[in-house]
Formats: structure tokens, C-alpha cells, sequence
């Protein structure tokens, strides 16, 4: 039984960092993809980071290059998401999903970020960005 946990939200200012946690069981990260999506009020579901466990390959969205590092911890079967000089338009519930479809995300590019992709999905977490 597949399962993602995301945690690690939270209320932060303008400028402010937080550290996201995606704990997945139940399959291996070896022939599989971590991705996190965002959904903010009124708006449509986007991916903005993913990680590949084949070949530790990563992809980001425009919008956080730079800001948002996604890594991972194999031995505790655990994505991170490190959002740093977080602004008001980051402000949505965060999501992260697996994927057995993508092996690589440095060669699908952002196909890697299509939430059609992932079959696997974890509840969110709210991350607020205070102005």
C-alpha cells in the first residue's frame, strides 16, 4: 500500500524559509519520481519540483529556480523541499505525489511536473506567506 506523508507547513513572513517533508512507504525510490505540487486559492494545480531516485535527476519550475531545493533521504524513504525567501505568491496547499512513469526527470524535462503523471498522491500541507 502506497502512502505519502507531507508535513512541515506552516505561517511564515515574507522572506522567511520553511522545510517541507514527504515520508513515502510502501515502494522503493530506486525506479520511481518524488514530486511536490502547489494548489493556491482559485488557482489550478502546479508542479514546481521533482527528484528522480534512478539517477538523483531534478527539475523545478520557473518560479522557484533558485529558491526551492528538492533532495532526498533513501535510507528514511523521505523527500525534502527546502523553500527559501518564500513571497506571498507561494502561499497554497502543498502537495507531493510518486511516480512509477517517470524514471528521469532531468530527460522528461516538464512533462516531470504534469500531475497526470503521478498516480500517487499524499494529503496537503498549508504553507502561508505572510506580507
Amino acid at each position: 500500500d502506497v502512502q505519502l506523508q507531507a508535513s512541515g507547513g506552516g505561517l511564515v513572513q515574507t522572506g522567511g524559509s520553511l522545510r517541507l517533508s514527504c515520508a513515502v512507504s510502501g515502494f522503493s525510490f530506486d525506479d520511481s519520481t518524488i514530486g511536490w505540487f502547489r494548489q493556491a486559492p482559485g488557482k489550478e494545480r502546479e508542479g514546481i519540483a521533482c527528484i528522480s531516485g534512478e539517477d538523483d535527476s531534478t527539475y523545478y519550475r520557473d518560479s522557484v529556480k533558485g529558491r526551492f531545493t528538492i533532495s532526498s533521504d533513501n535510507a528514511k524513504n523521505t523527500v525534502y523541499l527546502q523553500m527559501n525567501s518564500l513571497q506571498p505568491e507561494d502561499t497554497a496547499v502543498y502537495y507531493c505525489a510518486a511516480s512509477r512513469r517517470i524514471t528521469s526527470a532531468r530527460s522528461m524535462g516538464i512533462i516531470s511536473l504534469l500531475a497526470p503523471w503521478y498516480a500517487y498522491w499524499g494529503q496537503g500541507t498549508l504553507v502561508t506567506v505572510s506580507s
